[in-house]
C-alpha cells in the first residue's frame, strides 16, 4: 500500500504556476515555485537561452507553456509581441501590433516595449502606453486595439495594464494630462475615465481586494489615488509634495500599502487602506525618508519590506512600523524590480548581476551570479525556473 501509495503521488502531474503580469500572479513579486535555482552563470544552469529581435524592457509574462513579451524593431517604429515557448526556448509568434512613424526615445534607458503583456485565458493584454493598447489571442490574431490619448512623457511608455473582472485597467499620466482609464477587456471602449491633476508618472496599479470593498490603487505626481474599480469612483487619496515620474509598483500587506513617491522627494509611505476622502494627515502610519527606491517596486515578505535603491542599496524593514532590521550594498545599478521565491530574496542589478539572500531579518548572502549584457526587465517564475530578460536574449535558468 505504501509503495502504491508512493507511486500514485509520483504520477501526479506537477502543475507550474504561471506569472500572467508584472510581477507575477499576486503582482507583488511573489512567487510559490520550489526547487529554484541558487547559482547560475552563462555556462551552469541555463536551460536555454533565446535571442529576441529588436529593444524592449517588459518583463516576461507565462501562462502555461507560452511566455508573451514585447519588442519594437526597426529603430522603434515597429511594435510587436512575442511568444517563446517555455519548454524548447523556440519563437512560436511574432506579431506587429502597432507601426510608428518614428521611433525615436529621449531617454536611453527605455524604449517603445517596457509595460508587461497580461496574459488571462486565451487573451494576451498589450500596452505601448499612448501609442497604443490592444488584445491578441494565444494564436496571434488581433482581438481590439485601440489608443488612449496622452503624451508618453520625456521618457516613453512605462507603466503596465492590470485585468479586474471585465475590465483592463492603465495609469496614464503624460507631460499634457493624467489620468486613470478603464477599457473594456472584450472590445478595448472606455468604460470609465478619470482625471487628476499631476505631471508625468510610470505606475502600473495594484488591485487590492478588502471586505469592505476592492481598490485599484494608483501612484501619480505629487498624490496616489486609490479608485473604485468597476466605477472609477475615488475612494481616498495620499498627497506627497512634489514626488514625480513615479515607476515603482506598490505592493499590499496588513493593512499597509507602500507607495513610492518618485523623484524630487524619493520617500516611501506607508498608508492605511482603510480611509475616505484625503488621508494625507490621517493614514499614514510611518514614512521613510531615506533608502526609498525610484525605479525598482519594493516586495513585501510576511512581516518584512525589502528594498533596493537605484544606486543598489538592500534595506529590510519592518512593514509595521518602518524599523530597519538591516542595510547592505548589493552592488551594481538597479532598475528590475525584486522577487520572492523558494524563500529566497532575488536581486538583479542592470549589469547582469544578481545577488540572491535568505529571507530575514538577519541579512544572509546566499549566493552571487552573473549573466551577459544589461538586464534592466524584472524577472518571472515559473515551472521551477527562473526567466531573465537581457536587451538582447531570454533565459529560462533552471536546476
Amino acid at each position: 500500500m505504501r509503495v502504491l501509495s508512493l507511486f500514485l503521488l509520483l504520477s501526479l502531474p506537477i502543475f507550474a504556476e504561471d506569472w500572467p503580469e508584472f510581477r507575477g500572479p499576486t503582482g507583488q513579486g511573489i512567487s510559490d515555485e520550489r526547487g529554484l535555482p541558487l547559482t547560475w552563470s552563462e555556462t551552469k544552469n541555463v536551460r536555454w537561452k533565446v535571442a529576441i529581435p529588436g529593444r524592449g524592457w517588459s518583463s516576461p509574462a507565462i501562462q502555461g507553456d507560452r511566455i508573451w513579451l514585447t519588442t519594437a524593431t526597426e529603430e522603434g517604429k515597429s511594435l510587436r509581441a512575442i511568444c517563446v515557448d517555455r519548454n524548447t526556448g523556440a519563437i512560436t509568434q511574432n506579431v506587429e501590433i502597432f507601426r510608428l512613424k518614428q521611433g525615436a526615445l529621449k531617454n536611453g534607458k527605455n524604449s517603445q516595449a517596457s509595460p508587461t503583456p497580461v496574459l488571462e485565458g486565451d487573451r494576451v493584454y498589450l500596452h505601448f502606453g499612448a501609442h497604443g493598447t490592444a488584445c491578441i489571442n494565444q494564436a496571434g490574431e488581433i482581438v481590439w486595439k485601440t489608443r488612449l490619448e496622452y503624451d508618453n512623457g520625456q521618457h516613453g511608455p512605462g507603466g503596465s495594464p492590470v485585468i479586474y473582472d471585465n475590465l483592463l485597467i492603465v495609469s496614464c499620466d503624460g507631460q499634457d494630462v493624467q489620468y486613470v482609464a478603464a477599457l473594456d477587456k472584450l472590445t478595448g471602449k472606455v468604460r470609465w475615465k478619470k482625471f487628476r491633476e499631476g505631471y508625468q508618472a510610470y505606475t502600473t496599479p495594484l488591485v487590492v481586494r478588502l471586505p469592505a470593498g476592492d481598490q485599484v490603487i494608483s501612484p501619480g505626481a505629487y498624490r496616489a489615488v486609490a479608485y473604485e474599480p468597476q466605477t472609477g469612483k475615488e475612494i481616498w487619496q495620499v498627497k506627497y509634495g512634489e514626488g514625480f515620474s513615479n515607476v515603482p509598483r506598490p505592493v499590499y500587506g496588513n493593512g499597509l500599502v507602500f507607495i513610492c513617491t518618485g523623484f524630487q522627494q524619493p520617500s516611501l509611505l506607508a498608508v492605511r487602506v482603510d480611509g475616505r476622502g484625503d488621508v494625507t494627515k490621517k493614514q499614514i502610519a510611518w514614512t521613510l525618508t531615506r533608502g526609498a527606491p525610484l525605479t525598482p517596486s519594493p516586495l513585501l515578505v510576511g512581516e518584512e519590506l525589502y528594498l533596493i535603491t537605484d544606486n543598489g542599496i538592500a534595506t529590510c524593514l519592518d512593514a509595521a512600523t518602518g524599523k530597519e532590521h538591516w542595510k547592505a550594498r548589493m552592488g551594481g545599478n538597479h532598475s528590475a524590480s525584486p522577487i520572492y521565491a523558494d524563500g529566497r530574496i532575488y536581486f538583479l542589478s542592470e549589469e547582469g548581476e544578481s545577488v540572491v539572500i535568505a529571507s530575514g531579518r538577519e541579512l544572509k548572502v546566499l549566493a552571487k551570479n552573473e549573466l551577459d549584457g544589461e538586464t534592466l526587465a524584472s524577472m518571472a517564475v515559473s515551472g521551477g525556473s527562473i526567466f531573465v530578460r537581457s536587451r538582447t536574449h531570454l533565459y529560462r535558468l533552471s536546476n
